[in-house]
């Protein structure tokens, strides 16, 4: 579920996705998350995502030390979603690894663009992972599944020309990030460019696997 383009003030509809019913804590995730959307993830503080959940500033407490660990629990859920969707379109390399490897870009942006306000939970926060155990290890799980189809690729090339896996899975993460934080996010910027930014991934993609001399390019 997105929550990106919802506007400011508390509407009927924001006053209804509150805190009731003792889920106190899924109501400060999608107040999180709207705040996010509108306002960056270091634009409000634990108070106001209180009063969007509709509760007292004391409430969040119960579940969640400060913002920060709020924040961390938001980029921890996206990046479960974010897993789910690379580990969908990869699916296990079929029917080839080349075309499963496009689709693998292509979940990347469409995530960006989809869930904007996970993704920035998830890259822009500026959390210490070293102090989030789960946040990191949720972050290397979806990270892994690049990395693997980057090996299942790299094996099609032949012993003495493969690159580095961990050096190529880098490469193609900078470079999906890349245009997804500068084209491909759902947020206000709307940059322009002659081609969509799936065309533009795939280009780069292709140029850089074959000036590996990888065969499946």
């Amino acid at each position: 579920m997105s929550w990106s383009k919802h506007g400011g003030g508390k509407s009927r509809g924001e006053q209804s996705r509150g805190y009731h019913h003792g889920n106190l804590k899924e109501a400060l995730i999608r107040a999180a998350l709207e705040l996010i959307a509108q306002k960056g993830p270091a634009g409000f503080t634990f108070a106001e995502a209180a009063r969007w959940a509709g509760v007292s500033p004391a409430a969040p407490y119960r579940h969640y030390r400060d913002r920060d660990e709020l924040l961390s629990d938001v980029a921890r859920r996206g990046f479960d979603q974010f897993e789910a969707a690379l580990t969908r379109a990869w699916d296990d390399g079929k029917p080839k690894p080349s075309e499963a490897f496009d689709r693998l870009g292509k979940a990347y942006l469409h995530f960006a663009r989809t869930e904007p306000a996970y993704y920035s939970a998830m890259f822009e926060a500026g959390i210490p992972l070293d102090a989030n155990p789960e946040l990191r290890e949720a972050g290397d799980r979806a990270f892994d599944v690049l990395r693997r189809a980057t090996e299942v690729m790299i094996a099609t090339m032949p012993a003495k020309n493969r690159p580095p896996a961990m050096m190529m899975a880098l490469h193609i993460w900078a470079l999906s990030h890349g245009i997804a934080s500068l084209f491909g996010r759902g947020d206000a910027a709307s940059r322009k460019l002659p081609m969509q930014p799936e065309e533009l991934l795939e280009a780069g993609v292709l140029l850089y696997l074959r000036g590996l001399g990888l065969p499946e390019a």
